[in-house]
C-alpha cells in the first residue's frame, strides 16, 4: 500500500480492525494533531489505526526506494545476456532481518 492509497482504503474499510503488535510512541504536538484530525475526518478510524496504516504505507514506500547496489557476484543474466549482479545495498539485509524477526516472533 502506498501513502496515496490510504484515504481511499480508509473510505472502503470502515470498521475493519487488525492490530498484531502494539508500540508506544510519543509524537510531537503537530504530528499528533494531524493524526487526530484524520481520525475525526474518518470517524470509523481510531488514531491508532491511522498510525498503523501510515507506518505500513511508509515502510512499503521506504522499502521500494532502497537502492540496488550491484555487487561482484553474477547471479543471472538478463534477456540480452548481460550479467545481473547480486545486490549489496540495504535491501537484502533489511529483507533478511525482517524475515528473521518475523520467524522468531512466531516461534
Amino acid at each position: 500500500m502506498k501513502v496515496s492509497d490510504l484515504i481511499p482504503n480508509w473510505e472502503k474499510t470502515a470498521g475493519h480492525r487488525s492490530l498484531n503488535s502494539q508500540f508506544t510512541i510519543d509524537l510531537p504536538p503537530f504530528e499528533a494533531a494531524r493524526v487526530h484530525a484524520l481520525a475525526q475526518m474518518y470517524r470509523d478510524k481510531q488514531p491508532e489505526e491511522i498510525i498503523h496504516d501510515l507506518i505500513i504505507a511508509a515502510l512499503n514506500e521506504l522499502e521500494s526506494t532502497m537502492p540496488y547496489v550491484p555487487g561482484y557476484k553474477v547471479i543471472s543474466k538478463d534477456d540480452t545476456g548481460e550479467p545481473i549482479y547480486d545486490d549489496i545495498g540495504p535491501s537484502p539485509l533489511y529483507q533478511a532481518l525482517t524475515k528473521k524477526l518475523l520467524s522468531s516472533a512466531s516461534a
